[in-house]
């Protein structure tokens, strides 16, 4: 597929998306949609890491709505239920870490689109706006299932009815991304950590993401059952072996990702 509103590098083990329609904020349409599942799945094969970020201002502003007559006629259940599950879902079941690098205003679904991934860091001066209500619907694009998950009922309630913008430090205060940077550090610092992702053990991170999510809807001996499945795998693994060696010899584990 050609990338027409999206830039996607591999570098070494890491794959970056950057949304790249900074003259509309990075609004979603169709064909960005569709070219995000692609490099989702594209990267899920070739790195270690991804790390999704915005271009311009804005890491997204949400819908692209467009002018107010195409908006009124787009049929929104057949839009989320076709376009942004398939690519919700593709970010969500990445084989890799998934960081979402929120370089500015994450809005609307473009909110969601970064909770998402499985960390999220944001530059200090990034704002999380469920707008939704202000245009009378609902948070979409998963923000229903992120938020009381993350920031627990009355946080998510007050969020979505009042649509006011939570900046990045709150937003870490309370639990909806893991860190808010400043933003003269930000570049430099969210290649650090997606760099320290890419040199991990890969397929220890995947159990680890297929374990934490499962413990939400699973009973104590569940869980319990699954850590044992998951650690049994990780135990077979050569970055398990490579790790205990490391240790044992007292110097940094170089792990493959095997």
């Amino acid at each position: 597929m050609q990338y027409d509103t999206i830039r996607y590098s591999v570098r070494g083990a890491i794959a970056v998306i950057a949304l790249n329609r900074p003259e509309v904020m990075n609004a979603l349409n169709t064909q960005m949609r569709a070219e995000i599942l692609h490099a989702v799945k594209r990267a899920g094969q070739e790195a270690r890491v991804l790390v999704l970020t915005g271009k311009g201002r804005a890491f997204c502003s949400g819908q692209d709505l467009g002018d107010r007559a195409n908006a009124a006629e787009l049929d929104l259940e057949a839009t989320l239920r076709d376009e942004y599950e398939p690519m919700l879902r593709a970010i969500f079941d990445c084989p890799v870490p998934t960081i979402a690098a929120v370089n500015g205003a994450a809005a609307g679904a473009g909110a969601n689109l970064a909770l998402a991934c499985d960390v999220v860091i944001a530059a200090r001066s990034a704002v999380f706006l469920q707008a939704f209500s202000r245009i009378g619907l609902i948070p979409d694009a998963g923000g229903t299932y992120w938020l009381p998950r993350q920031i627990g009922m009355a946080r998510a309630m007050g969020a979505a009815l009042f649509a006011e913008p939570v900046d990045a430090p709150r937003a870490a205060e309370w639990g909806m991304i893991w860190e808010a940077v400043a933003d003269a550090e930000f570049p430099d610092h969210w290649h650090r950590r997606a760099t320290a992702l890419a040199n991990g053990p890969t397929r220890a991170y995947g159990a680890i993401k297929q374990a934490l999510r499962a413990s939400l809807g699973n009973t104590l001996d569940r869980q319990l059952e699954l850590e044992a499945h998951l650690q049994g795998q990780c135990g077979k693994t050569r970055d398990f072996k490579e790790g205990v060696l490391a240790f044992l010899e007292k110097r940094p584990a170089e792990f493959e990702g095997r």
